[in-house]
């Protein structure tokens, strides 16, 4: 099977595209309410479903800054914040590198992850966010002793569109922890690229 190039998952589009870098964005079932992003789609509406691509973009990242400030508020049980959780995480995206993409970048935040992937040609998207989340809420719930969905449904992928782009994610994911007020350097982070001296940056 091919990767569907750009397509449609639940209320997310998705850009699946062999050899693309890829900022992935999953997350903890209780850390965003469905209501709250219906909320914000009904406000911008008009733009989201512009005829103008420009406008249509400004809309989705608007979405997306919105999103990223309610995650980083630190919504739901917020259960990566436990090492032992995190650290499931942080392993299974390990462990997938070479197996359908690189890892380049990534940060486990409390109830939130972001990673950047170069997908491999012949790679599906979709398939890879499922390893990382169904591989890892096995694991988890048997820590937890508990049952049900531990992620969301969907989660969130933008394509890298060029080099400076690529280093503002890079910077972004990275430092999430600092710009949520976690730690004062993106390296006293344990449970990412920084913090770990993941060394394939280049």
């Amino acid at each position: 099977m091919e990767p569907k190039g750009h397509h449609r998952r639940g209320y997310l589009p998705h850009r699946d595209y062999g050899g693309a870098l890829q900022a992935i964005t999953f997350r903890e079932a209780d850390s965003l309410p469905a209501h709250v992003v219906e909320s914000w789609k009904e406000e911008l509406q008009h733009f989201l479903n512009s005829p103008d691509d420009i406008d249509k973009a400004k809309a989705h990242d608007e979405l997306l800054r919105r999103i990223a400030r309610y995650e980083d508020a630190g919504h739901g049980r917020c259960l990566l914040r436990q090492p032992s959780i995190a650290r499931i995480v942080h392993d299974k995206l390990i462990e997938g590198h070479g197996k359908g993409y690189e890892l380049i970048a990534w940060c486990v935040m409390p109830n939130h992850v972001h990673v950047l992937i170069r997908q491999e040609d012949h790679a599906l998207l979709g398939k890879i966010v499922r390893s990382w989340k169904g591989g890892s809420a096995r694991q988890i719930n048997l820590v937890l002793l508990s049952r049900g969905a531990f992620w969301a449904r969907d989660y969130f992928d933008r394509a890298i569109r060029d080099q400076d782009h690529y280093w503002r994610s890079v910077a972004y994911i990275e430092g999430n922890p600092v710009k949520a007020g976690l730690v004062k350097e993106p390296g006293e982070w344990e449970f990412s690229s920084k913090g770990c001296g993941w060394n394939l940056l280049g």
